[in-house]
């Protein structure tokens, strides 16, 4: 057996925890966040690259620009299907390397394209769709974390894992509108591309937002090859892991999940470009990365408060404050002959990430606590060695269900800067989408307090 792959683990364990579990646990914990947080800036690179390519000689419609944007989340989404059950199959430590390394793929891709605006869009569409190599990670990073920790600080680390891994998405938007401004790679990173907008002319290197993550992904796959661990015991075959399809709570979780990383990820994704369309004064790539930098840090502190208070009524009162965030944004968008209010429309998205943020860890800290017990009833007055088997199935069944989960609420990336891009297109407005989106909020309000938060719940977690 290779020196990687772990035989004994007993996190639950108190002696074995502490003496040599925690450590473990924190070293591939502290591996995984930097190649998360690689995954989601190439994921949401092109939230980036689209408000910068009509300037630089790219002739795309408005709507061509949404669809470059949404369809990394599309990809994205439909890989964590598959990747939400790789690392039971081929261990946490051998596809992490393999799923961080694809990332070069994109990155050097638009590196090259964004070169040249007479790059065809199949080209560009072929290479956003790539970005969901990165999308595709989160599945397998969140199960594969779900097995170091003990039940009582899950919520810790995977708010760890999710919240800083997060903040790719806020590091993407902070970190390209500054790289692509000088020539980072000398000779080797190709020519500037001209910038105009009006009597407005700059140089620009617009390659550089897929070739600046290039030297990262490469030193972050080599430390996860030589720094991670495999679970023997967490080893399962798909048909093992597919038992989680004929789970209520499982179904009942995705719906609840894409409300909450659903929306952080689609606000994300849509953010810049919707500014840009709603207030053309005002540079997005000045605030864009602030909402995913809130969420991100919110997720961080959500998984700690949900450990305290509990996940479902974290969960609960996020949707609610969620709900009260989206009729501010519709508040302040313009309307008829006004012209809206920036900063009370920024504000309230605010709000809004905050809200995904605290969402997404309560909604993950519920996830192993569920199954857990869904587990235990079943083995109840079975003796030692059946509540002992239980702990080890609910384990392999939430990181399923924590990867599955993430895939199905990763179709938000896609839907809603879609949504928007339709709504504008139909009614010259985002209002009709955002309604749409208060009315599935209202839902999950209804199906998180009737079978997790109420008095006399079916599960209460």
């Amino acid at each position: 057996m290779s020196k990687y792959v772990i035989s004994y683990w007993e996190p639950e364990v108190s002696d074995f925890w502490l003496s040599k579990g925690k450590g473990t646990a924190n070293r591939n914990l502290w591996i995984s966040i930097p190649a998360l947080l690689l995954a989601f800036a190439v994921w949401m690179v092109w939230s980036v690259v689209v408000v910068n390519l009509p300037n630089i000689g790219f002739k795309y419609s408005t709507n061509q620009l949404f669809w470059l944007t949404a369809l990394p989340g599309l990809s994205g989404a439909t890989l964590r299907i598959f990747y939400s059950f790789m690392v039971p199959i081929f261990g946490g430590r051998k596809w992490t390397t393999i799923s961080t390394a694809s990332l070069l793929i994109p990155a050097i891709g638009i590196g090259f394209a964004v070169q040249d605006p007479n790059t065809s869009y199949p080209t560009m569409l072929i290479l956003a769709l790539l970005c969901g190599f990165g999308g595709g990670n989160f599945a397998s990073s969140m199960a594969n974390i779900s097995f170091f920790f003990p039940k009582a600080q899950k919520g810790y680390a995977l708010g760890m894992n999710a919240g800083l891994g997060n903040l790719g998405v806020s590091a993407v938007q902070f970190v390209v509108p500054l790289v692509i401004t000088a020539s980072v790679f000398g000779g080797l990173g190709g020519d500037a591309q001209a910038w105009v907008k009006g009597a407005e002319t700059k140089q620009m290197w617009l390659q550089n937002a897929g070739f600046i993550w290039v030297p990262f992904i490469a030193l972050t796959t080599i430390a996860a090859w030589f720094g991670m661990n495999d679970i023997a015991s967490a080893k399962a075959s798909f048909a093992e892991q597919a038992v989680i399809f004929k789970r209520k709570h499982n179904w009942l979780m995705c719906w609840l999940y894409v409300g909450t990383f659903g929306s952080f990820i689609g606000y994300s994704a849509g953010f810049p470009l919707l500014t840009k369309t709603l207030f053309p004064d005002v540079n997005p790539l000045q605030y864009a990365f602030l909402g995913p930098l809130v969420g991100a840090l919110a997720r961080v502190a959500g998984g700690w408060i949900s450990d305290k208070l509990g996940g479902a009524v974290v969960t609960l009162w996020t949707f609610i404050v969620m709900v009260a965030a989206v009729v501010g944004v519709i508040a302040f968008l313009p309307h008829g002959a006004g012209t809206g209010s920036f900063s009370g429309f920024f504000w309230m998205f605010m709000l809004l990430f905050a809200g995904t943020g605290v969402g997404n860890a309560s909604t993950f800290r519920m996830i192993p606590v569920i199954f857990l017990t869904e587990r235990q009833r079943a083995a109840a007055g079975k003796g030692a060695p059946a509540q002992a088997q239980a702990v080890v199935e609910a384990n392999k069944e939430a990181a399923a269900v924590l990867g599955f989960t993430s895939a199905v609420a990763a179709y938000g990336a896609f839907f809603i800067p879609k949504s928007y891009g339709t709504s504008i297109a139909m009614t010259g407005s985002p209002d009709a989408a955002l309604w749409a989106f208060i009315g599935f909020y209202v839902s999950c309000i209804a199906i998180t307090w009737w079978f997790y938060a109420r008095k006399g719940a079916d599960m209460p977690c």
